[in-house]
Order: C-alpha cells, then sequence, then structure tokens
C-alpha cells in the first residue's frame, strides 16, 4: 500500500513540491567543497527522482539509487538518459536491497529515514552500518520537528499512521544514532531559495561516520 501511495505522489512531475526540482541537497555539495567526498561507491537510499543520485554520479561516483516508487525509478531512469549519465536506478526498499558487505563509501539518506516506522529503525540502521565501508561516510537528511509530525512513537501505533513523517528533536535523533555513528556533523538543513541547490531549515542534516 505505501509502495502504491508513493508512485501515485511521483505521478505528477508538475507538482509544486520542492524536491521534485532536479538539485542536489546543499549539504551534499558542501562535502565535495570541503573535499570530504572522493569518487568509490555510493547508495542514495529513498532516491526520489534521483536528483541526489545523479550529483553523484556527475561528480565521478559509480551510484546506486534505490526506492521503491517504480514511478520514482522511472523518472530516475528519464532523468539519468537525458544527462547522458549512469546510475543504477532499482525499484527496492533498503531492507530488500542486496549487496556485498562493505560495499560503499558513501550512503545517503535524505528524506526516507522520517518515513521508517519506529519498530524498523535499528534493522534499518544495521543495513546501513552492514554495506558502508569502514572508513566511509553516512549522510541522512530528515524532518526536525518544524518539518514533521511532532508526536511520541507510541502515537504511531495508536493512530495507525505515520502523519506524513516523523519530526525528531535534537536530543531523540542524536540519541537513535550515536550508539551506531560517531556524528561529524548535526545541523538545521540551510534554507535557500535559488534553482542551484535544495536547503530547507525544517530538515535535520548530519553527516556520519560508523563506529
Amino acid at each position: 500500500r505505501d509502495n502504491e501511495w508513493w508512485s501515485n505522489f511521483y505521478s505528477d512531475k508538475e507538482k509544486a513540491v520542492p524536491f521534485f526540482k532536479n538539485i542536489p541537497d546543499e549539504n551534499l555539495v558542501s562535502y565535495f567543497d570541503l573535499e570530504l567526498l572522493k569518487q568509490g561507491r555510493a547508495l542514495d537510499i529513498g532516491c526520489g527522482n534521483g536528483r541526489n543520485s545523479l550529483y553523484l554520479a556527475h561528480k565521478g561516483f559509480e551510484v546506486y539509487g534505490i526506492d521503491f516508487s517504480k514511478t520514482s525509478i522511472e523518472w530516475g531512469k528519464q532523468l539519468a538518459k537525458e544527462q547522458s549519465i549512469e546510475v543504477n536506478f532499482l525499484c527496492q526498499s533498503i531492507f530488500d536491497f542486496k549487496c556485498e558487505p562493505e560495499s560503499f563509501d558513501f550512503i545517503y539518506d535524505s528524506g526516507c529515514f522520517h518515513h521508517i516506522k519506529p519498530h524498523r529503525r535499528n534493522q534499518y540502521l544495521n543495513a546501513v552500518l552492514k554495506l558502508l565501508k569502514p572508513d566511509g561516510y553516512f549522510s541522512m537528511n530528515c524532518f526536525n520537528l518544524n518539518g514533521g509530525a511532532n508526536i511520541s512513537d507510541y502515537d504511531v501505533y495508536r493512530d495507525y499512521s505515520m502523519h506524513g513523517g516523523l519530526g525528531f528533536s535534537e536530543y531523540k535523533l542524536k540519541t537513535i544514532l550515536k550508539p551506531h555513528f560517531n556524528i561529524l556533523e548535526f545541523r538545521e538543513m540551510k534554507e535557500i531559495e535559488n534553482d542551484n541547490v535544495f536547503g530547507k531549515s525544517f530538515m535535520w542534516t548530519t553527516l556520519l561516520k560508523k563506529k
């Protein structure tokens, strides 16, 4: 049912949705400006239309973009073809994605984690840890309390709803991440109003290395 909802969501490409624009996240661009990321293999979880996957590919990465919306994956493939760039777009969730352990230098999640049900968070993080190389980076962007639903994990199951995506306080998100990762950066995304990069201050952005 979730797959169908997301496929319908992505079916109208002209919708006024900020992340429908084919531009990369401001934090992702900053990693290259700071020369934190070199060429290697990258995984983009919940890649949507592939805007960040395409940016990584243009920067020389071998990229796998996964999303369980068939519509968004087809959109990404179309954009890659138009830009004459190669990205391995796959209609899969992180829970179904199969790859050799420690295969990725960089794993990226821009807007997937806040849609993960609470009881699956550890499964999600363990999947990331398994796929990430020992010296690799994981970056995750998710709703803060200004962007997502300010409800408890209990409320998710009481209401049978994720309420469009969960908002996290700084304390709650750090509590979830700290057992698994060293936190190199944790901040609000910069609010940016231009057609070059995407940035919304209702999102947390994080840069992490596994312990």
